[in-house]
């Protein structure tokens, strides 16, 4: 209870107690109330402001734990962009330097995904709107990426099942097995002008003479289809000639037996015939040429299977000596 007041009475001359208006009292009442509201609204305002509820701030913890992620994201995007820029290095290096294909485009490869205008949705977020946005950007520029690289693979993939039917039609072995060779890879008689056993005058020898003794198989060089096999009394007498596709054809000459018929198709190292003696001949051999566009060429250069650098030019230094060939 307040406290009580007391005037001095002229009239009574006696101290009489103080009682306030009804109206001054409600007027008091009044202003108390509306100061107690004031405050509550000011204290309501700030508390509003400066203080979280649990539910805000629970909100405000995931949207930071969203951000966070959002940047953890990024920089795996940004990490997956690099590796696939290093696949794409490698396979424009893959296309350059072993199918002689143009890499892919840079300007294909770098381009962009869409107009400016696609991302606007993400500005509205005030805080993060930037980092969405550049995330978004990136994971569809790197998903563009990945189409263009599946794509490239596909057509590597073709083009590798193309040159390996080539590599293996490409002439690359020794017609007769160097273990059935009867004076050994070293003595034979190789490309060039050569003395003609028969006619004792150098005549150009378009092949290599593998002396093995009769009947030793014959083995086809690459994979290929027997385009024609001639039986004559002279020249080559009985022979093969294959033809590998890509300018490439390969003929076997003076058999004593032939084991396959024309349009055969024949794989690297199977057995076509028997080295003999037929035609013009001194002794049982097989002549060998290579034929790349109507061109008769070094079979040397066909001839590498099993051999190191030093035996390959030792067998290139044998093989150009002008000795005798045996037809």
């Amino acid at each position: 209870m307040g406290k009580e007041k007391f005037y001095y009475n002229k009239q009574t001359l006696r101290y009489e107690k103080l009682e306030e208006p009804l109206k001054v009292r409600i007027l008091k009442i009044a202003g108390l109330s509306f100061l107690v509201l004031l405050a509550g609204s000011v204290i309501a305002g700030l508390a509003f402001k400066y203080m979280d509820s649990p539910e805000v701030d629970k909100l405000k913890r995931e949207l930071k734990q969203m951000e966070v992620q959002n940047m953890a994201l990024d920089n795996q995007v940004d990490q997956m962009g690099k590796v696939l820029t290093n696949i794409q290095d490698r396979d424009a290096n893959v296309h350059r330097m072993m199918f002689g294909m143009d890499p892919i485009d840079e300007d294909v490869w770098n381009g962009g995904v869409g107009g400016s205008e696609k991302y606007d949705y993400l500005t509205e977020f005030s805080d993060s709107g930037d980092l969405l946005r550049a995330t978004q950007e990136k994971a569809d520029r790197l998903k563009r990426q990945l189409v263009i690289q599946s794509q490239s693979l596909d057509k590597i993939e073709l083009e590798a099942e193309s040159k390996e039917a080539m590599l293996s039609s490409i002439p690359a072995i020794k017609p007769v097995r160097e273990d059935k060779l009867a004076r050994g890879i070293r003595a034979l008689s190789g490309f060039g002008r050569r003395i003609h056993p028969i006619q004792k005058i150098p005549k150009m020898h378009y092949g290599i003479d593998f002396t093995a003794p009769r009947g030793t198989p014959i083995h086809s060089t690459g994979d290929g289809k027997v385009e024609k096999i001639l039986y004559k009394k002279t020249g080559y007498g009985t022979h093969v000639i294959i033809n590998h596709g890509y300018g490439y054809k390969t003929l076997y000459a003076h058999m004593s037996k032939v084991d396959v018929k024309v349009g055969d198709e024949v794989k690297r190292g199977n057995v076509i015939g028997k080295v003999g003696n037929t035609g013009s001949s001194t002794a049982p051999h097989c002549h060998y040429e290579v034929i790349y566009q109507g061109q008769k060429v070094n079979p040397l250069n066909y001839c590498l299977d099993g051999l190191t650098p030093e035996e390959y030019q030792q067998l290139a230094n044998m093989a150009s000596v002008n000795n005798q060939s045996f037809d």
